[in-house]
């Protein structure tokens, strides 16, 4: 199993990005996938859920409105939309899939927030 983030670096608070997950050594198209991130000193935040057909079946109040998940099954990729970026969104973010009963996280990609 294999997941890499991309699309991380510094954005000025209002801005926008767009991460990407590459996945690999596993059916992609058929798990479901999740977005966290982790702020510096705090622990990890779940962001949201997506199943297999592109529905996003949960996610954070922290980001509701601004941030979106997607997946491109073609591709092995699972994207995160992130607008109106506020300083409070500077984290560590990544991307996982159930694995053995727990979750398997890529090593993330650093988002800052900063004017």
């Amino acid at each position: 199993v294999q997941l890499v983030e991309s699309g991380g670096g510094l954005a000025q608070p209002g801005g926008s990005l767009r991460l990407s997950c590459v996945a690999s050594g596993f059916t992609f198209s058929a798990s479901a996938m999740s977005w966290a991130r982790q702020a510096p000193g705090k622990g990890l935040e779940w962001l949201f859920d997506i199943d297999t057909d592109g529905r996003i079946t949960d996610y954070a109040d922290s980001v509701k409105g601004r941030f979106t998940i997607s997946r491109d099954n073609a591709n092995n990729t699972l994207y995160l939309q992130m607008n109106s970026l506020k300083p409070e969104d500077t984290a560590l973010y990544y991307c996982g899939r159930p694995y053995r009963g727990g979750v398997y996280w890529g090593q993330g990609t650093q988002v800052t927030v900063s004017s």
